[in-house]
């Protein structure tokens, strides 16, 4: 997804240098024969079942005047983080808009038992974790599943409207808490404790954070496009 900078990929030069000239180069080695069975195989024939591709905003998942992901340039090493963070809990946000509760559930990557539902209750889940017990200290208690069971939220989702509002209602109540929690200590280089009992600095919560979202968003493109269509970086 784009729209924010952040989330962009490398301008026209990067990608030649980066992927075309590469492939060309190869091709170039590779045997005529070869060549000759690519070029036979061509385009796999688009399958029937399958929902049409189909972008928002050119080849984005929509127009930037849309997007509410900051492109402002962040100062400071916990803008940065925090901003990094909140533009992948934006795009989590975006990847489930417009979708029912029957397509919020629906695991529509077999076998996986992913679903945009279950993603959301397992975030909601990771963010209470890591700001609520590890940071602050509190004794919080599990949302879904009991303590240990990550795989809990992707169990059993239901596609109610009860169960999407829950989800949501635990999800934003976590990021907001996260968030004033984070905004109040410019320290980073403070520790929290995990449950094993080991320090863990602030700072290495929000790259942990980035990094968990990061690898999620990128399950959210392909459960997305494989509900609608709907694609975009």
């Amino acid at each position: 997804m784009s729209g924010d900078r952040r989330l962009r990929g490398p301008g026209p030069c990067g990608v030649w240098h980066a992927v075309l000239a590469p492939r060309l180069a190869g091709a170039v080695a590779r045997p005529r024969s070869v060549i000759l069975h690519a070029m036979a195989i061509g385009t796999p024939e688009p399958d029937p079942s399958l929902p049409e591709r189909r972008f928002g905003w050119g080849n984005m998942f929509l127009a930037p005047e849309e997007d509410p992901r900051s492109s402002a340039p962040a100062h400071g090493e916990l803008a940065t983080l925090t901003g990094y963070l909140d533009a992948y809990r934006q795009t989590l946000e975006l990847k489930c808009q417009g979708l029912d509760p029957e397509q919020m559930a629906r695991h529509s990557v077999p076998p996986s038992d992913m679903s945009l539902l279950g993603l959301l209750r397992h975030m909601a889940d990771v963010e209470r974790y890591w700001f609520r017990q590890v940071l602050a200290g509190e004794n919080s208690v599990r949302h879904f599943g009991a303590e240990g069971d990550w795989d809990a939220a992707f169990r059993d989702v239901s596609p109610s409207s009860s169960a999407v509002e829950q989800a949501w209602s635990l999800w934003r109540a976590e990021v907001e808490f996260a968030r004033g929690l984070v905004a109040g200590e410019p320290d980073l280089d403070r520790t929290g404790t995990m449950r094993d009992g080991q320090a863990v600095e602030w700072r290495e919560v929000l790259v942990h954070m980035i990094e968990e979202y990061a690898r999620h968003c990128g399950h959210a493109d392909l459960i997305r496009e494989r509900i609608d269509g709907r694609v975009g970086q």
